[in-house]
């Protein structure tokens, strides 16, 4: 499960980005990454471990209603149907 979420750009500055990507790994666990910056520029990062499902989707669901309150709107998402990864 993938989401790109981006600002409008203010002015002359490039617009601010965050990514949001879930997956699970081979051992049957979730990975939760997390990516943001401005474009262009330098990203920082963050990834975080989640032995079940239900958790993962519960962080990644916070994560992005998070930035949506910030003004952040989506530009693209990729396998969300609503109730998470399969």
């Amino acid at each position: 499960m993938r989401l790109f979420m981006q600002t409008q750009p203010a002015g002359a500055d490039a617009p601010r980005y965050y990514q949001i990507v879930l997956q699970q790994d081979l051992l049957g666990g979730w990975t939760l990454f997390r990516e943001w910056g401005q474009q262009g520029n330098r990203a920082s990062s963050k990834r975080e471990i989640y032995l079940e499902r239900d958790a993962a989707i519960r962080a990644f669901e916070h994560a992005r209603d998070s930035q949506l309150k910030r003004g952040f709107q989506v530009m693209f998402s990729q396998g969300f149907d609503g109730r998470g990864p399969s």
